[in-house]
Formats: structure tokens, C-alpha cells, sequence
């Protein structure tokens, strides 16, 4: 089968042959149609083994059914998550983290939904019932972050969206942002913070007390707080982090609930995917080098033709 591998040189992906997956018993053989692309996927490429495969989102339809009976039927549209491999014309996805598409949901709005929208929904999750907090939403402008405005807008908190440039945010507050910000002011009791850095820090300085700040990821390295503004300024908030895998692994079928739920509203037209870019995968460096270089906001789709 075709699969777009790591290679040697920038930029750093090619399509090439590669043996077909072979699927445990807990897994469904998955024929893809569509993939998103995801910062961390695409970043790791130039440190890969030339050759290997990767890819965590997948929408495509059901080959062959796990051998163990779980899961989608054989023929059945779907959306799942893979730690690696989803970039291929077929991938065994396991039946925990795969669930069907309703009719209305495209391939391309469903390969949005396992990274980004998973991460988005967990991380609300972790932060409590949304009804009347403030949450605040930080790199606001890209996948994860439009999926946690519309969702924490969906949970009627009140959404404060923090974004690098000001021009970012007539599209922000029609996803149901309530303000978008450069500079932050005031108290939150939910932080969606995937910047890290100097962010992070000031996203600390801004949590209220017995607040939650959820760390899922970090394009700056380096962070500082005054330590009081934690633990004195707002006692009992609470700083956690949140990678995606070894959070759905905490309990069976998470991983399809989740995904069934973000289908669910985007079938409902309750969630815009925000999909900036589509194309096919044969065209898949010059995409990976748009989201590396930040010339693209929102998601981007692999089509498999």
C-alpha cells in the first residue's frame, strides 16, 4: 500500500510503498479517506527513522471488523485515533478510540475531531462544569483552540480568547468567544493553555482560586511565575497536564465516547471543524511546512485519492 513516510529530506515526508498493517484482535482494519495534520506529528518527522509512518487523526471506512467482534461493523463510516500510522491508504485502528460517523459528517470534518477536538473536550473536562466560569483559551487561533471556544461556549461559560494579533478575532468570536485579547486581564477558573513559555506563566498569574490551568502542549520551552502568584494569590487552583493518549487510556471506551460526542454536534451543526486547508496528501510537504511555519490557522486536511 501507499503511505506518506518520514525522509531524510525537508520536507521530510514522501509518499512511498510500505507493508500493510496487520490489525490485533482489538483493532478494526481501517480503509482511509481523510487525515488532519497535527503540529507534534509533523514536527517529529525530521527526527523519525526514514521510512516509518505516522499520523495520529483517521476517518475512513471499516475493512474488516477487530477479530475479537468489537467495535464498527465492516463498511461502516468512522473516526479514529492511532499513535502512528494514520498517514497510509489503510491502518489498524483499535476499537477503543473508533467510533461511526453520522451521515452528515464528512471524512474531512471527522479527521479534525481525535488530536484537536479530543484534547479541547478532555481538558474542558478536567476543568469542571462550565456553566457561568471563565475560561480562558490560550493560542486561541489554532485546532485545539477553536474547538475549546465552541465548546466552552457550548457549556455556557464565559470564553476570554487570547491571541497573538488582534486581526485574529472576528473569527474567534463567532465561534462563540465571548472577548479576544492580547494581554490578559482579571481571573479565570478554567485555563485551556497550549502555548507554554512566557504564556503559561501569565496564564498562572490569572487562574482563581481552586481553579484549574490544563497544560496540553508548549511552543515555548521555558516558563517562569512568581511562586505566590500559585499558591498564595490563588489557593487551591490546580496546574495539570494533558496528553491525549495516556488520558483516554484511564478508562475503556473513553476514547469513542469522546469522538462520538464531537460528531454528534457537528452533525448538529453545534461545532465547526474550522478547516483552512484541504488537499491531497500527495501534496502533503508543502502542507506540513505551512502549519511548521505558522502560515495557517485552524486545521488541515489530507484527502487519500
Amino acid at each position: 500500500m501507499l503511505a506518506l513516510t518520514a525522509a531524510a529530506a525537508a520536507p521530510h515526508v514522501a509518499l512511498t510503498e510500505v507493508a500493510d498493517p496487520t490489525a490485533l484482535p482489538g483493532e478494526a482494519l481501517v480503509s482511509v479517506r481523510a487525515f488532519s495534520l497535527n503540529r507534534g506529528e509533523s514536527a517529529r518527522l525530521r527526527t523519525m527513522q526514514p521510512g516509518a509512518v505516522t499520523g495520529w487523526d483517521v476517518a475512513g471506512v471499516v475493512e474488516a471488523l477487530a477479530a475479537d467482534g468489537s467495535g464498527p461493523a465492516a463498511g461502516t463510516r468512522v473516526v479514529g485515533l492511532v499513535d502512528r500510522g494514520a498517514w497510509a491508504q489503510r491502518v489498524a485502528v483499535p476499537t477503543a478510540v473508533l467510533a461511526p460517523l453520522p451521515d452528515a459528517v464528512s471524512f474531512a470534518q471527522a479527521a479534525t475531531l481525535p488530536v484537536a477536538g479530543m484534547t479541547a473536550l478532555l481538558a474542558l473536562e478536567l476543568g469542571g462544569r462550565q456553566v457561568g466560569r471563565r475560561v480562558l483559551v490560550t493560542g486561541a487561533n489554532g485546532g485545539v483552540g477553536r474547538f475549546a471556544i465552541q465548546l466552552a461556549a457550548l457549556g455556557q461559560a464565559h470564553v476570554t480568547a487570547l491571541v497573538r494579533e488582534g486581526a485574529q478575532g472576528a473569527a474567534l468570536l463567532a465561534l462563540g468567544a465571548d472577548a479576544v485579547v492580547t494581554e490578559l486581564d482579571g481571573d479565570f477558573d478554567t485555563v485551556v493553555e497550549g502555548v507554554g513559555g512566557a504564556t503559561l506563566g501569565q496564564a498562572i498569574q490569572h487562574v482563581a482560586p481552586d481553579g484549574t490551568i490544563v497544560s496540553f502542549a508548549s511552543t515555548e520551552t521555558e516558563t517562569t511565575f512568581p511562586t505566590r502568584a500559585l499558591f498564595g494569590r490563588a489557593p487551591g487552583a490546580v496546574l495539570r497536564g494533558l496528553l491525549v493518549f495516556p488520558e483516554l487510556r484511564r478508562s475503556a471506551n473513553r476514547g469513542t465516547r469522546l469522538l462520538t460526542i464531537l460528531a454528534g454536534l457537528v452533525a448538529a451543526g453545534k461545532l465547526d471543524p474550522s478547516i483552512e486547508r484541504e488537499a491531497s496528501w500527495r501534496e502533503a510537504g508543502e502542507q506540513v511546512q505551512a502549519l511548521l511555519d505558522r502560515t495557517v490557522a485552524g486545521k488541515v486536511v489530507m484527502h487519500v485519492d
